[in-house]
């Protein structure tokens, strides 16, 4: 794919993100009608889906070989997707739809392409604080003109880890994800939780945290932070510290190879299956 390309698509991403974030300002404080899908925690409203259609079609009028993986006509499908060399368009029309429902500042809309399986583009926006978050692959990454860094800490006792319940009410599942918070407290700083994966990963990228990591994941929730993270100096793993597989349901972000390390240690990991 030539720069010329990359740099079209860049541009349309943003495009996009700044339509989608129209769209979730003018419906953030108005009455929504609310779904659930999995539990009680893991909620659509008629704003995820009216993105996500509008956005599917903006990218497959510019691209129309390119391919699409979006959060709700995957749940509406409920078949499993492949992820191929072609150019892959993967969003989250809302991410934080709990943060959405109930007028928490902390929601995104989320855009990651993927090109021989490879992530060449994230953006995240922020639209109601007005947080623009983006990089291209070896180009940096940026909050609206502001390049990117993450945090110099090395030790996890000095960090600041964010950790997520996650939409699932199975009462194993539960117990583990407790135990992790016990241990996340005992051996840090602090932990916050803010309801928007995409978020999460950005704020490592911007410095507001040491660490992230959550279980129960999917592709969409964080393809386009963990470039965002990565291109701002931060380490984006599996839990156990292998390689990312963006198609298995969890993610650790942190802001040194220390960090990441003392955190995949203390954790007890979770298989919650593959996408």
């Amino acid at each position: 794919m030539t720069e010329q390309e990359l740099d079209e698509m860049f541009s349309t991403a943003i495009e996009v993100a700044k339509e989608a974030g129209k769209v979730i300002r003018d419906g953030f404080y108005k009455e929504k009608t609310v779904d659930t899908k999995i539990s009680a925690a893991d909620l659509v409203t008629e704003t995820d889906q009216a993105i996500e259609k509008m956005v599917h079609a903006m990218i497959t009028k510019k691209f129309p070989d390119h391919r699409f993986i979006g959060e709700e006509s995957t749940a509406e499908s409920g078949e499993k997707h492949q992820l191929t060399d072609d150019p892959t368009w993967i969003i989250d029309p809302i991410d934080g739809t709990t943060n959405f429902v109930n007028h928490v500042q902390e929601v995104s809309f989320s855009l990651g392409v993927m090109v021989n399986k490879k992530t060449v583009i994230g953006v995240v926006y922020a639209p109601i604080k007005e947080e623009m978050f983006s990089a291209r692959l070896g180009k940096g990454a940026y909050l609206n003109s502001e390049k990117l860094k993450a945090s110099d800490i090395t030790d996890l006792k000095e960090a600041v880890i964010i950790f997520e319940g996650g939409n699932s009410r199975d009462a194993k599942l539960l117990e583990e994800k407790v135990k992790n918070i016990h241990a996340l407290i005992a051996h840090s700083r602090g932990i916050r939780a803010y309801g928007s994966a995409a978020v999460n990963l950005c704020h490592v990228a911007a410095g507001r945290g040491q660490g992230y990591v959550e279980y129960g994941l999917h592709i969409w929730d964080f393809i386009a932070g963990a470039l965002i993270a990565t291109e701002a100096g931060a380490v984006v793993l599996d839990p156990t510290g292998s390689d990312l597989d963006p198609l298995r349901q969890r993610v650790l972000c942190a802001c040194s190879p220390e960090v990441a390390k003392a955190l995949s240690q203390i954790l007890t990991h979770i298989d919650t299956g593959y996408d």
